[in-house]
């Protein structure tokens, strides 16, 4: 049975995400440590720093804000700056701080937006990796229960691809691989839903088209244990014996102590069938594909 709603692990993005965020206020800081030196200097009558120019202003008003919890003023100012002062050192550490303000808000379209713009404009940068990982938790963070539009699930499941393909060692690309599993799972689970509703309706070949696409698309998934029982139940009642045969003998040899390998084989023995594995059948050859053996 599909779950109804995927669980946020809101632990792994907050510990990530701090991490990511000091080193940016460690550097950040800089400018406070300046400001603070000059003060004294003056109090001394010794030669002071220069004041800070107003992008190293605005961009520490940023931080002051955001530490202080004020997420979605901080990221006005972030934004602020980055257009104030395009293609900058500046611009560029607030757009990815514009992101996570963004994102900590829960302004999950700007944070895909600023985040997106910072992996174009600055894509060997340290912290593409980050503004990459913060783009699929935004939809990642939106995807509803199966029984809606699993566009946000896709969407989530292309970003943190990203993050593993482009960005392998860096420290978000584990809990990428987390993410896009889940996602992957969530999409499946509404095939499923669907599957079983054109089944019950006996609509057959809409019911096949559903189990197919686990089969073939989402193998590394908790679901397809139960798709393939269902393409046996399937092919069964459209008179397709052989490939009910197949699905059942692929289903048994891969997961023997499966529950849903023993309501296979109770489904076919009723009709005087055994599981028979046909090399040629479409299920023999995607599901050897994806897993060997």
């Amino acid at each position: 049975m599909a779950p109804t709603n995927l669980p946020h692990p809101f632990s792994s993005i907050d510990r990530l995400s701090m991490r990511a965020l000091s080193r940016l206020i460690l550097v950040a800081g800089l400018g406070f440590t300046v400001a603070a030196c000059a003060s004294k200097a003056d109090d001394y009558g010794e030669l002071a720093f220069e004041e800070p120019d107003p992008a190293d202003k605005t961009y520490n008003e940023g931080l002051s804000l955001l530490n202080s919890g004020k997420v979605g003023k901080a990221a006005d100012k972030f934004q602020e700056v980055d257009k104030a002062y395009p293609y900058s050192d500046w611009a560029r550490r607030s757009l990815i701080m514009s992101t996570f303000a963004s994102y900590k808000s829960g302004d999950y379209d700007s944070a895909v937006t600023s985040g997106k713009r910072y992996v174009s404009l600055y894509p060997t940068t340290p912290d593409a990796a980050y503004a990459q990982y913060l783009i699929g938790e935004s939809y990642f963070r939106q995807i509803p229960d199966i029984t809606r539009d699993q566009e946000m699930a896709a969407r989530a499941l292309g970003a943190m691809d990203e993050v593993v393909r482009k960005y392998p060692e860096s420290e978000y690309a584990d809990d990428a691989r987390r993410k896009t599993q889940a996602a992957r799972d969530q999409i499946a689970g509404q095939e499923m839903m669907v599957g079983r509703y054109y089944l019950e309706r006996k609509n057959f070949p809409g019911a096949l088209n559903r189990f197919k696409t686990v089969v073939n698309d989402y193998q590394t998934t908790r679901h397809v244990e139960e798709a393939l029982m269902r393409l046996v139940e399937t092919y069964l009642a459209m008179g397709i014996v052989s490939e009910a045969q197949t699905a059942a003998a692929v289903l048994g040899h891969n997961y023997p102590d499966s529950e849903w390998y023993k309501d296979a084989y109770a489904l076919l023995d009723t009709g005087g069938y055994q599981p028979q594995n046909n090399k040629g059948s479409w299920i023999s050859r995607a599901f050897a594909a994806a897993i060997p053996g």
